[in-house]
């Protein structure tokens, strides 16, 4: 299954949450009678790059998203996917996660910024979403970055990209695949990569410097394994930028998410 990872709020606590990875909340695919042999190049296990890091929900271990930090001289700024995010749920970001590397510790979400499409009805267009995150002590989060990543416009198809990300659970590192972009698909950019599982949800699509697109958008990233999504970077994303920069309100995300894979 692709990379989303729905996230469903318990109504009867404040801080309660519930994650499920496509792979296992939703039936597999029907088979063809013969297999399919991709060709699509693989994910593979890469050192860890503090510009992408993996979000934890809670204090149990388990990451359920990636999220990558944003250049910015004035705030600690990460880009996500916004079905990553949902209310009441405490979620922190380590940058540069990683088993066997020394890590950053975890910093917390503090405000969430969101496209009014997301907060109205979930608009897989408006799949994005801009974080202000800190810890109680340690040096700001571009510097540990090394500055961190600009923000592009959407790639056009052919754009050579590398998507790392960090599959659902506990422990382990990052994941890349580097390919060129795909034609759009109902106007979301694509990339046929292997690998990309669940837990990839907002992991950026990084060329060179610059990130161009976050796992999300269509079917929350994509239903399969080697097809993943990007909702279209545009002037929406970096006025959320602009907004977080400056420090105004912040956002709720939506309490549930459907991919619509099931």
């Amino acid at each position: 299954m692709g990379p989303c990872v729905p996230v469903r709020l318990a109504a009867a606590a404040m801080t309660a949450a519930v994650l499920t990875s496509c792979g296992a909340a939703y039936p597999v695919p029907p088979q063809a009678a013969e297999p399919v042999v991709s060709t699509a190049p693989s994910a593979h296990p890469v050192a860890p790059d503090p510009r992408v890091g993996a979000v934890f929900l809670g204090a149990d271990g388990v990451h359920v998203c990636s999220a990558s930090v944003l250049s910015s001289a004035v705030a600690d700024l990460i880009l996500t996917a916004a079905h990553c995010v949902a209310d009441n749920a405490e979620e922190t970001f380590v940058p540069g996660f990683s088993d066997t590397h020394p890590a950053e510790a975890g910093r917390r979400l503090d405000a969430v910024y969101l496209d009014p499409r997301w907060v109205r009805d979930q608009d897989p267009a408006a799949d994005f979403a801009v974080a202000r995150v800190s810890r109680d002590d340690g040096p700001a989060l571009p510097t540990v970055a090394g500055g961190g990543l600009h923000l592009g416009a959407a790639p056009a198809p052919g754009t050579e990209v590398t998507v790392v990300g960090y599959g659902y659970g506990v422990g382990g590192g990052p994941t890349a695949c580097t390919a060129a972009t795909a034609a759009p698909r109902e106007g979301f950019p694509a990339v046929h990569c292997d690998g990309i599982v669940a837990g990839f949800s907002g992991a950026p699509w990084i060329a060179g410097s610059t990130v161009v697109g976050v796992i999300g958008g269509l079917d929350g990233g994509g239903c399969l394994d080697e097809v993943s999504y990007s909702p279209r970077f545009d002037g929406a994303l970096a006025a959320l930028v602009a907004r977080a920069e400056a420090g105004g309100p912040s956002d709720t995300p939506p309490a549930a998410f459907d991919d619509g894979c099931g």
